[in-house]
């Protein structure tokens, strides 16, 4: 059997390149067993993810109940300090 014939032969051809591709895909996609990850190590990196998500939300509203203090002293202060705006409940 010639290669010339194979190519000649349009259902045979396309099922060469069919197991080409799977065969390609096939290698791509395998990884050596020493480096693929194990399902406690995929745990173990949940776990530090999901803690990290925790640590970053606290600072997240602790820089938020900052932020308003700092606005409400900013706001107490100008409000004070501010001299009273003309048509703001002052007779003239």
């Amino acid at each position: 059997m010639s290669r010339s014939w194979l190519y000649a032969q349009p259902d045979l051809w396309a099922e060469i390149e069919r197991l080409r591709a799977a065969h390609y895909r096939e290698r791509r996609s395998r990884v050596p067993a020493r480096q693929r990850t194990s399902d406690a190590s995929l745990l173990r990196r949940l776990e530090a993810a999901n803690a990290r998500i925790r640590r970053l939300t606290e600072e997240n509203q602790q820089l938020r109940e900052q932020l308003a203090r700092a606005l409400g002293e900013h706001r107490a202060v100008t409000t004070r300090t501010s001299p009273p705006r003309a048509g703001a409940g002052s007779a003239p």
